[in-house]
């Protein structure tokens, strides 16, 4: 069995050395974290999101947000591949894991502009497509979203 050594994506590191020079602070402080707290666990939680959120599409995401009902400034996240599409765990555990990478290297300034509101929101992000896709476009993917999310949530308010 022939093993393949994959380099780091050549967008993943720029954007690391790009953060690196603006905000060498900030990565001292660990602010680009995916912790407990942000993190959409509860089955509780994750249904209100989907019975009472709104939901759209920037392909290959099917995104469903709402406001946090916990009155804390911030958001939660969650990310789903559905089983019909890849039936292997490892492929969906692939996309799962570039998804929450790609969230929690953007998310700093959508978390500010929440924490400006005094609101919070939950998100949720479930992979459509049928292939697996590459780091640099489910990077580019996570910005459209994160600039349609802080578009809606400034309308909202």
């Amino acid at each position: 069995m022939e093993r393949k050594i994959v380099d780091c994506s050549s967008a993943l590191r720029e954007s690391f050395f790009i953060m690196l020079v603006l905000y060498p602070s900030v990565i001292m402080a660990k602010q680009f974290t995916l912790g407990k707290k942000e993190r959409l666990k509860s089955r509780k939680q994750t249904e209100l999101l989907f019975s009472e959120g709104k939901k759209f599409s920037v392909y290959p995401f099917r995104i469903c947000y709402t406001r946090s009902r916990t009155g804390m400034a911030g958001t939660r996240f969650g990310v789903g591949v559905s089983t019909k599409l890849f039936k292997k765990a490892v492929d969906r555990n692939r996309v799962k894991r570039l998804v929450r990478e790609a969230w929690r290297l953007q998310k700093r300034s959508f978390q500010e502009q929440l924490k400006e509101q005094g609101s919070g929101m939950d998100v949720f992000f479930i992979y459509t497509s049928k292939e697996l896709p590459l780091y640099k476009d489910v990077y580019e993917k996570t910005g459209k979203v994160l600039l349609k999310l802080s578009q809606l949530s400034a309308e909202t308010t």
